[in-house]
């Protein structure tokens, strides 16, 4: 299984147990300050703590944004794969997740913050999974390569996501089929303050960033507890939707994302907050903007998932 890893690697790599050693590095300062951030993140609380409040709610939404019925339906999925990837695994779960599930497939998670380390560590006992430490838009692993290429929630972390998205796609063999999350964009108010906190972010320290998410998360929880709606009628030049609204839910998706779930508790809502302002890099796509990097790769798609937060697939790499 050794061998068979280090073949997909276009440069030579070390391994250290669970851990592959590449020597790369970013070209980018808005990437260098996202990454720092995420290690930040990450390693904050304790690895258990957070798979605590995060893990379960997360792999029953990966089932939705991905199309997979069940967890059976995805374990089928995964067993026909040689060589998969979690390209931005962050703590690991996932890709550890993947590698339970199908225990014949080579599974590596890849990220570029410190959490890669702890994930190693915590995941050492599960001999098909591997770690590295890696920017995911410049893999050293060979084109044509990887069955299956998981990127959940991390894409539109990087310095350039479209190119990101074609890195990665060139990395699947043929009839490869790759899972990838974008941001969605959300109405004009949101967007420019969004936009606005890009820049801002690099002025700010990480314990700054944390008091402003805790902040956040208690204005979300106290709105949530208002427990009222509003009637708001429909204003396009905003891109505001008219409808009923929980008011915490109308200024969330309009003005300020003030995140709050009751089911992930306190410290997943504040990282959640702290997920969306910290990182200088944090592109928003449109459905036509998202749809267009599928046909600019010669990516079929499986299947398509839209929602406010966000747009998600799975695509087939076709022969050329």
């Amino acid at each position: 299984m050794i061998e068979l890893l280090k073949s997909i690697f276009i440069d030579p790599v070390e391994l250290h147990g669970n851990l592959i050693v590449l020597k790369t590095s970013s070209e980018y300062e808005n990437q260098e300050q996202t990454n720092s951030i995420f290690s930040d993140k990450w390693l904050k609380h304790d690895i258990k703590s957070q798979l605590d409040s995060m893990e379960l709610f997360q792999l029953r939404w990966y089932l939705v944004l991905y199309g997979f019925n069940d967890e059976k339906e995805l374990k089928e999925f995964l067993q026909t794969k040689k060589y998969i990837l979690d390209a931005g695994c962050g703590l690991g779960y996932k890709a550890a997740w993947m590698a339970l599930l199908s225990s014949e497939s080579i599974v590596i998670g890849m990220d570029f913050s410190d959490a890669v380390l702890s994930a190693a560590e915590h995941y050492k006992g599960i001999d098909n999974l591997f770690f590295v430490k890696g920017d995911i838009s410049q893999t050293n692993i060979k084109d044509n390569s990887i069955d299956y290429i998981s990127c959940d929630q991390v894409i539109h972390h990087t310095e350039n996501p479209a190119k990101t998205f074609e890195h990665l796609s060139n990395k699947l063999s043929v009839s490869g089929q790759i899972g990838c999350y974008v941001y969605a964009k959300k109405a004009i108010p949101r967007e420019l303050i969004d936009e606005y906190f890009r820049t801002f972010t690099l002025k700010c320290t990480k314990e700054e960033i944390w008091e402003m998410s805790e902040q956040l998360t208690k204005l979300g929880k106290t709105l949530s507890e208002l427990n009222a709606k509003i009637d708001v009628p429909d204003i396009p030049l905003l891109n505001i939707k008219g409808g009923s609204y929980d008011v915490q839910r109308f200024i969330y998706w309009n003005f300020l994302k003030c995140f709050w779930n009751e089911k992930i508790g306190w410290n997943g809502s504040v990282s959640t907050n702290f997920d969306w302002y910290g990182p200088s890099n944090a592109s928003r796509y449109s459905e036509e903007e998202f749809r267009s990097w599928i046909t600019i790769n010669n990516l079929a798609t499986l299947y398509f998932h839209r929602e406010e937060a966000c747009y998600s697939g799975r695509f087939l790499k076709q022969e050329s």
